[in-house]
């Protein structure tokens, strides 16, 4: 399984990006910097927007290695991985069905809650119908936290302090794809921790200029937000943070890199909110900082995450 950089060279690499999900423009800024990256270090790359003729593509640029640079619908969810394993050209990151688990966050928490990982409590609906129906008898009080069930970059996501917030909360999320979930709010500080080739690499710390690190906190120049690497936490808070991200991405059966949304209380306890299969690659991207962090430069990373390119079916 994966090659060598030597192979490597020797390969057409097709870097997968665009795409159709609202998270096209970061997917577009993910693949420009591994585009950059790989094709300075001396490997023959060639940019492919995952639009509906993507097999046609595919077979016109003779793509033999794809690096997958495509964030949220069709491209984190399995789908992209499926064609790609149909048509028998390796590709980084997860296979179809961790990137499917881990794209449904109503169903990665039922994964974490089988294997013992705390995430905090949550109920999920099919409509805002029914969500807006049990506005009074959620299993947990208010604030709360809104999010459709398989969308990313905190697109869609609200923290819910009232009725009122609640419900346009709901109806926002209910225009996107998947379940719309509805979880308890956990205060505490926001982390992230990094996974590598089934390492874990360490832990960051975001400390968002707005309320919680949504789209604008993550994508924004000057909006604020600062990073800390290592997170600044007690050593066996940090390491507990490392231990549950390892064990998630080992219980969904990822491949590659992952990057982890915690929460840790004042009290030292950890939640996992949910596992992003196909981490951004921006220059504002967690994981990127994350392994500067350990040594590992931006090209090396995308070296790495090459090499593990395989079929996973």
């Amino acid at each position: 399984m994966g090659f060598t950089r030597e192979e490597l060279k020797a390969k057409r690499i097709g870097v997968l990006m665009g795409g159709l999900s609202v998270e096209r423009e970061v997917s577009l800024r993910t693949g420009a910097a591994v585009m950059k990256a790989l094709g300075g270090a001396g490997y023959d790359v060639v940019a492919i927007d995952a639009q509906k003729d993507l097999p046609e593509r595919l077979r016109a640029e003779r793509v033999e290695v794809a690096f997958i640079a495509l964030h949220g619908r069709y491209g984190e969810d399995g789908c992209v991985q499926g064609l790609l394993e149909s048509m028998f050209i390796p590709y980084t990151g997860s296979g179809v069905l961790a990137s499917a688990a881990g794209m449904e966050k109503v169903f990665s928490k039922q994964v974490f809650i089988a294997h013992g990982i705390p995430t905090p409590p949550h109920r999920a609906f099919v409509d805002p119908q029914s969500a807006l129906a049990e506005t009074d008898t959620l299993p947990f009080p208010f604030p709360v936290v809104v999010k459709p069930s398989r969308e990313g970059s905190s697109v869609g996501v609200h923290i819910c302090r009232t009725r009122d917030a609640y419900r346009a909360a709901v109806e926002d999320a209910a225009k996107y794809a998947g379940r719309i979930l509805v979880e308890q709010f956990i205060k505490g500080r926001e982390v992230q921790g990094a996974v590598l080739d089934d390492e874990a690499l360490g832990v960051i710390e975001v400390v968002p200029g707005r309320e919680f690190y949504d789209y604008e906190a993550k994508y924004q120049s000057g909006s604020g937000t600062r990073y800390l690497f290592p997170a600044p936490l007690p050593k066996e808070h940090y390491d507990r943070v490392n231990e549950i991200c390892l064990a998630a991405h080992r219980a969904l059966g990822c491949a590659g890199a992952t990057r982890s949304d915690v929460i840790i209380t004042a009290s030292g306890d950890v939640y996992i909110l949910e596992v992003n299969t196909l981490p951004g690659m921006t220059e504002t991207s967690l994981l990127p900082k994350i392994a500067a962090g350990r040594g590992i430069g931006f090209t090396e990373l995308c070296e790495r995450l090459l090499m593990g390119a395989a079929l996973k079916a």
